[in-house]
């Protein structure tokens, strides 16, 4: 019980009435909290449709759905913080595959995942979407094969593109 009213006063989002939103990248804004099953391999998931970037070259808006699962170890990411951080990308400038391997990497430092993967799906600009995916298995562990098999075997079946 002691652990819990710590965990819970170490999240400082979590609960907050005056949320101030940064709309420039901010990693500092992750926040993690202990794995109640550690001794489980799960995956967790999170679908964020509202993601929004800056082209670095045009600086015109790019919008995404990023979809992020992770099967945890000891901590994982508490979601309003991650929903913070998402936003703080609002005024950054990097393309669609720098976003998504930025996400995923400061997750893996954040939380040091068994595995997790990132995906991106961006509306069209100029009549093209971009869908970039990424993904990470612990090195020496099964997790890292599932990595190489989920990515050599990703999106073999796409859906039909026209919601977009």
């Amino acid at each position: 019980m002691e652990n819990e009213k710590r965990e819970r006063e170490s999240l400082t989002f979590l609960g907050a009435e005056d949320t101030q939103y940064i709309f420039d990248y901010s990693p500092e804004l992750l926040e993690t909290f202990e794995n109640k099953h550690p001794g489980n391999d799960y995956f967790v998931k999170f679908n964020c449709p509202e993601f929004t970037s800056l082209c670095p070259i045009t600086g015109q808006p790019d919008f995404a759905t990023i979809y992020i699962s992770y099967v945890p170890e000891k901590l994982m990411v508490e979601s309003k913080s991650l929903k913070l951080y998402l936003n703080s990308f609002r005024d950054h400038g990097d393309f669609h595959e720098d976003c998504i391997n930025i996400i995923m990497k400061d997750l893996i430092r954040l939380m040091d995942p068994k595995y997790i993967e990132v995906w991106g799906k961006f509306t069209p600009r100029g009549g093209i979407s971009i869908d970039p995916y990424c993904n990470y298995g612990r090195s020496g562990t099964r997790w890292e094969e599932v990595a190489w098999d989920r990515l050599s075997h990703h999106d073999m079946y796409p859906e039909k593109v026209d919601n977009r």
